[in-house]
């Protein structure tokens, strides 16, 4: 592609060394730079790319995206006010828009996103439809297919706009369902794409040490509905706090739908019981005629209950449900009523739906039961209201001679507010508590750990017990454990490493429990 025609509808502020050359790829990675590139310019936190471009154009680099002059190199630079920003219109614009050719659904919230992809990939395919995935896993191209390693929980512009591409016209798949974090709509890195969807599932703390505030949180979440157009749709949480507010955010023309258990919705869920099994409850539809528009008619084979006026929505009656999931906690309930609503929402049949939902039998990492006796569940929950939701769930199918005991630990360099909270938590629900490293990164782990223990209401060495090293935490359950007890191993989940201050090591809780409970290994 000619450099004139990348920036052709760039909003740039200054042309320097300017020559109509040829641009064969975008990196902003000075040690993966390929001859032809342009280099984009990222400013960060703790590194200025503009420091780097010689490096880039000594590695073939032929042109700058910048937002300040670069002085003395001989190459086309592009002067824009933000690179990190402008990097996903010029990505959107080298691989050719191909979102616009794509039914793109967007999954975003502080907990369930991971759960809620997967789950919507299953029913595409139970419908016989083709489905990509985009996430914190990786991505991939069907739900039996591997993982193809990804960076961040939503990819950097260059390579989500190269594997939408990749996806639709190599692997021929027109639907994709994708993560998307409150760091890629703040930093633009979905810039470009065109959603016909956006689910939100929940909004609780998290990324403080980024957003610093929840307004900011929520204003960086709000972006994906903002952006929708007329005919696209929108899912919320009808039970979330926020609710009300990314209702508000949604486009005049975009269809609107809710779910929830709690308060009044669309689609909602009721008589939920909870087993070692997993979780039953009976759905019940209720929606107006008004907002139907590609929801399945064959739903829908009944009389309306009276018509109000010509032009007044006609209220249906509420359809119902039984649901039985091998899935368990309340939190996969919510992810089941996004996943259905989400699927209703693009014209799946409700009967296809559940069919793939009741099959499903989790997610890697997510409430994963890694041993039977004791029950010892590795969950991802890394925050106070995904911590809160995963112990509740592990109450529920704790036997009433047996307790329930939690492992964690919490970030380093990361939302230090949070650290009291989740101690306080787990101090509540849990009958025991281990606290431990997670990620600790160039923080003292001891430091992150006294941050825990300051939400606790008291220290006893009973019920609490302190042990920084993850592996020997997990090591002591052997000693504090009985067969009838219900252990949560919380923060890792899929992870199978732990950030330390000088190093990166291979860890992964899954395998740590199953050694340590030798011969009971599912």
């Amino acid at each position: 592609m000619k450099l004139d025609e990348l920036i052709e509808y760039l909003d740039y502020k200054d042309l320097i060394n300017f020559k109509n050359i040829d641009i064969t790829g975008i990196s902003y990675n000075s040690n993966t730079t390929k001859k032809g590139d342009i280099f984009i310019c990222l400013v960060g936190e703790h590194t200025d790319g503009h420091e780097f471009a010689q490096k880039a154009i000594d590695a073939g680099a032929s042109a700058l995206l910048v937002e300040r002059k670069v002085e003395g190199v001989k190459v086309p630079q592009v002067v824009v006010s933000s690179t990190r920003h402008k990097i996903a219109d010029i990505a959107d614009r080298f691989y050719s828009s191909p979102s616009k050719g794509i039914n793109l659904i967007g999954i975003t919230g502080t907990n369930g996103k991971t759960t809620v992809t997967h789950l919507i990939q299953k029913i595409f395919e139970e419908n016989e439809q083709k489905c990509a995935l985009i996430g914190t896993l990786g991505y991939k191209l069907s739900s039996n297919g591997e993982y193809r390693d990804a960076k961040h929980t939503t990819p950097q512009a260059p390579e989500l706009q190269a594997t939408l591409r990749m996806i639709k016209d190599v692997e021929k798949i027109d639907n994709v369902v994708m993560e998307v974090s409150s760091h890629a709509l703040d930093q633009n890195r979905v810039g470009g794409c065109c959603f016909n969807g956006a689910v939100l599932t929940n909004l609780t703390q998290d990324h403080l040490d980024y957003h610093i505030t929840m307004d900011n949180y929520f204003e960086a979440k709000a972006l994906l509905f903002k952006g929708l157009k007329e005919g696209n749709f929108a899912v919320i949480n009808a039970d979330d706090k926020y609710a009300e507010r990314f209702l508000n955010v949604v486009p005049d023309g975009v269809r609107k739908y809710t779910y929830g258990v709690k308060n009044s919705a669309d689609i909602m869920a009721k008589d939920i019981k909870f087993s070692l099994n997993g979780a039953e409850f009976t759905l019940i539809i209720t929606v107006e005629s008004g907002n139907l528009n590609n929801f399945q008619l064959s739903t829908f084979n009944f009389q309306p209950d009276k018509v109000l006026s010509p032009n007044s929505p006609i209220i249906l009656s509420p359809l119902e449900y039984k649901v039985n999931l091998h899935m368990n906690g309340m939190f996969s309930v919510y992810n089941v009523l996004a996943a259905v609503t989400t699927a209703l929402a693009t014209g799946i049949d409700i009967q296809t739906a559940l069919k793939a939902l009741e099959n499903v039998h989790g997610v890697a990492g997510r409430f994963e039961v890694v041993v039977k006796k004791p029950l010892v569940i590795v969950d991802y929950a890394h925050t106070p209201d995904g911590l809160e939701n995963v112990l509740k769930s592990a109450r529920e199918i704790t036997p009433s001679d047996g307790n329930l005991i939690c492992l964690f630990g919490c970030g380093g360099d990361r939302d230090a507010t949070k650290r009291p909270k989740m101690g306080a938590i787990a101090e509540k629900l849990a009958d025991k508590i281990i606290i431990t490293s997670d990620n600790p990164r160039s923080e003292d782990p001891q430091i992150i750990i006294t941050d825990i223990i300051a939400g606790l209401k008291s220290v006893n060495t009973e019920n609490v017990i302190v042990e920084p090293d993850r592996g020997a935490a997990i090591a002591l359950l052997k000693k504090v454990t009985n067969n009838n007890d219900v252990v949560v191993i919380a923060g890792k989940g899929h992870e199978d490493y732990q950030i330390l201050k000088d190093k990166t090591i291979h860890f992964d809780d899954r395998e740590e429990a199953k050694k340590i409970f030798v011969g009971s290994v599912i």
